[in-house]
């Protein structure tokens, strides 16, 4: 019952991560540059960096292509924890580097269970659905529709409560 609303809250504390971050490179481009020419990576890379972490968090918060974004990001701080924190050595960067690892286990759970609701990708398959429903009942009420000149299997209520 609840599910769906801890899974917003819990894409909101990912992605409130992020959206911080993007926040604070953006208003510092000169410090991000010099952090990253520090671990030898293109400076250039400072802006598109800032600009992905913020429309990656929003897209993150309302739920808009959620799978997808939640591997990009889980890559994303995979490669941050190797390029940025390889001194495990120093108990400040190997806790960085845990940090960025047990963030990507939590997008890759996300990508693995895909909680949709509260979500833009909810509303995008409930709209799927009621169109093919609506479509297979204009078409003599068997069930089956056609899309794109194809056959397709409509589930109506009726299918779900003979199976229940």
């Amino acid at each position: 019952m609840f599910s769906g609303m801890f899974a917003l809250f819990g894409r909101i504390m990912l992605a409130l991560l992020f959206i911080v971050s993007g926040a604070m490179k953006l208003t510092d481009i000169p410090a991000t540059s010099a952090y990253m020419a520090s671990v030898n990576l293109p400076t250039n890379l400072a802006l598109p960096t800032a600009l992905f972490e913020i429309i990656g968090g929003l897209m993150l918060i309302l739920g808009i292509f959620t799978r997808l974004t939640a591997i990009v990001f889980a890559a994303f701080c995979l490669l941050t924890a190797l390029l940025f924190h390889r001194e495990t050595a120093d108990p400040v960067q190997a806790a960085a580097a845990l940090k960025n690892i047990a963030i990507a286990g939590g997008f890759l759970c996300l990508f693995a269970f895909d909680q949709k609701s509260y979500s833009f990708d909810s509303y995008r398959a409930r709209r799927k659905r009621d169109a093919d429903v609506a479509l297979a009942t204009r078409h003599d009420h068997d069930e089956t529709a056609y899309r794109n000149g194809e056959r397709v299997r409509v589930d109506t209520a009726v299918d779900r409560d003979r199976r229940n």
